[in-house]
């Protein structure tokens, strides 16, 4: 009798073992998907919001055209508040535009479109062509910058 309960033991301990991996393995799939969907829907998320960026983007330029004796008009003033509507907005989704002017270069958040001779030293940004963006500290859209070179 006592080996037969012995067996039996052994046999719950077996089940009891398999269960509990078969636990851990269903609990380390969930955790696994949930972060694949996590990132799904941040890599969406971030397609949507580069479009919005561009036309934010170009909103910018058209406003950096305005002429001076302009720039106190009442409709401008409404075309700065939406400006900033927008800004809000992208902080919203915690997208910061990349420093650029002054800063060094680097090509994990700068994109060099050119370089020009400058009394700068070698490899600070001297001009910003187009903004750039981070997400969550990732980048969406790099800036197009033109760096300094040094004279010869």
């Amino acid at each position: 009798m006592s080996k037969e309960i012995k067996k039996l033991e052994a046999k719950c301990d077996e089940y009891l073992n398999g269960w509990q991996r078969a636990q851990a393995d269903y609990n380390n799939l969930k955790k696994e998907s949930d972060k694949r969907l996590s990132e799904v829907k941040e890599y969406v998320q971030a397609d949507m919001i580069l479009n919005f960026i561009s036309i934010y983007d170009h909103f910018k330029l058209a406003l950096e055209h305005i002429p001076d004796d302009k720039k106190k008009d009442d409709a401008l003033s409404g075309l700065l508040h939406i400006k900033n509507d927008f800004k809000e907005l992208l902080k919203k989704f915690n997208i910061k535009e990349i420093e650029t002017l002054g800063k060094e270069f680097n090509p994990e958040m700068h994109e060099a479109i050119s370089q020009e001779k400058s009394d700068e030293k070698e490899n600070i940004i001297i001009k910003e062509l187009k903004s750039g963006y981070t997400m969550n500290e990732k980048v969406l859209k790099p800036a197009q910058v033109v760096v300094s070179q040094a004279k010869e």
